[in-house]
């Protein structure tokens, strides 16, 4: 006679419902695992990101930084080169040049100190900003500049032009410096700097960055470091 089952079938049901129970918090437990795993992968990403594009923002300004420095001072200036060392095959130096301010008096430059354009002498009281002019400039502002340190490049305009222009101003520094053409000029290109002046055959001529290296900026001025900015825009500046 078979042995008879007396468990209730609610006890029989009740390690079944158990194993279902955990199999629901299993899955429960490994999508839960798989959220966090997913978050925690999306917030490295996010740092990671910020990180790169911080990176990559002082990378930007850096090179910004350097532009800026680098543009100031080609590299026709060596900052390295001694002015004192520097011979200049064909310069002229004026000496007992004197900076008095004759505003508004005309100055006559070809008779009282022989150069043209001037290299220094009396000047007005407001100087010529520096920049890139495409119509002759006062002389007596001009020379106020040089007094400051600038570096004064004049063109015949009738032999310089175009591409030689192009080429000429490419040699320039973007700072102290002041380009503009002047007719009736001895030479193709004309550099001047206070007390100095040399003829150069055209806007190849090497002796532009000895002259440069030499004159622009020099320490040995009256009004040494004094500003390019800030005084008179002449008619005709283009840069």
């Amino acid at each position: 006679m078979p042995e008879q089952d007396n468990t209730r079938p609610s006890d029989r049901q009740q390690p079944r419902e158990r194993t279902i129970k955990q199999e629901r918090e299993e899955r429960r437990a490994t999508k839960v695992a798989a959220l966090k795993k997913q978050q925690a992968r999306q917030q490295r990403n996010r740092i990671i990101g910020i990180s790169l594009a911080s990176l990559l923002s002082v990378g930007v300004v850096a090179l910004l930084v350097i532009f800026v420095i680098a543009s100031a001072r080609p590299p026709i200036i060596d900052p390295d080169r001694d002015p004192s060392a520097i011979q200049v095959e064909g310069v002229e130096e004026f000496a007992d040049i004197t900076p008095d301010h004759v505003d508004p008096q005309p100055v006559d430059y070809e008779q009282r100190y022989g150069a043209t354009p001037p290299a220094g002498g009396a000047h007005w009281s407001q100087w010529l900003n520096c920049g890139e002019y495409d119509q002759p400039v006062p002389n007596e502002n001009t020379v106020h500049s040089l007094e400051h340190g600038t570096v004064w490049t004049t063109y015949d305009p009738e032999q310089v032009s175009g591409a030689d222009l192009e080429a000429l101003r490419d040699r320039l520094p973007d700072t102290y410096s002041v380009l503009s053409p002047y007719p009736g000029l001895p030479a193709p290109v004309v550099m001047s700097a206070w007390g100095a002046q040399i003829q150069l055959t055209g806007t190849d001529d090497p002796r532009v960055g000895d002259f440069l290296n030499k004159y622009w900026q020099s320490p040995d001025l009256p009004e040494a470091g004094a500003a390019c900015t800030g005084g008179l825009d002449a008619p005709g500046r283009v840069a």
